[in-house]
């Protein structure tokens, strides 16, 4: 391709300003180039809570968005992932102490599919039972808190914080801890695609099952 082609190309480009969902009042996430709107579509946009708020001691929480929408010069994303760097969780575990980790799947009231993985960490090692009962706290608490929320009120829980503190707060009873976060958060499936998979969902009638005895 010569020289001439390229830069005919690069001129035809227009630059799109990414937003951020309203519920992050809409921040500029910076520019992207295409020279179609439909080739910005699913690109996604990586950037740390700090950068959102000003806020330097935010910077250990990624957050992930995707386009989802084009308007004019402006591209709109949805929030897709929110993580904690691997620096950050690093240094909250010290010799001696146990990590507690699950993973939990749940439905929001707007029936967007999200897993949430939070994370506690002891002051001190903690034995086999008391880490079972730790993480059994942790999984209730993020199913008591999905099931009356929608998928914004409970993406504002995590990354606010709130949603740690409230299994802070229950599951320090078991064993003392150090600190508990929500190490990753990741959208699964869509009010849409849930649907989806439900209609396709194949409901079996136990009077159908043969048994063998």
């Amino acid at each position: 391709m010569s020289e001439r082609s390229v830069s005919k190309r690069a001129e035809q480009k227009r630059w799109y300003t990414v937003q951020a969902p309203e519920q992050f009042d809409r921040e500029v996430l910076g520019k992207t180039p295409a020279d179609e709107p439909d080739k910005v579509l699913g690109r996604t946009i990586e950037t740390t809570l700090g950068e959102l708020t000003n806020d330097a001691s935010e910077n250990n929480t990624k957050l992930t968005f995707k386009i989802n929408e084009v308007a004019s010069d402006t591209a709109y994303t949805e929030f897709i992932r929110h993580e904690l760097t691997r620096d950050y969780l690093r240094s909250l575990v010290r010799r001696g102490s146990s990590k507690v980790e699950a993973y939990i799947t749940v439905l929001t009231t707007d029936d967007y599919r999200v897993q949430i993985q939070p994370v506690a960490v002891t002051t001190k090692k903690a034995d086999a039972s008391q880490e079972k009962a730790i993480r059994r706290t942790m999984i209730d608490l993020v199913r008591e808190t999905a099931k009356d929320r929608t998928f914004e009120q409970l993406i504002d829980s995590v990354v606010e914080g709130r949603l740690s503190s409230a299994i802070y707060g229950e599951a320090k009873d078991i064993y003392p801890l150090r600190r508990v976060e929500i190490k990753k958060t990741t959208l699964e499936a869509r009010p849409e695609e849930v649907a989806a998979e439900e209609e396709t969902a194949v409901d079996v009638d136990e009077e159908d099952v043969d048994v063998e005895a």
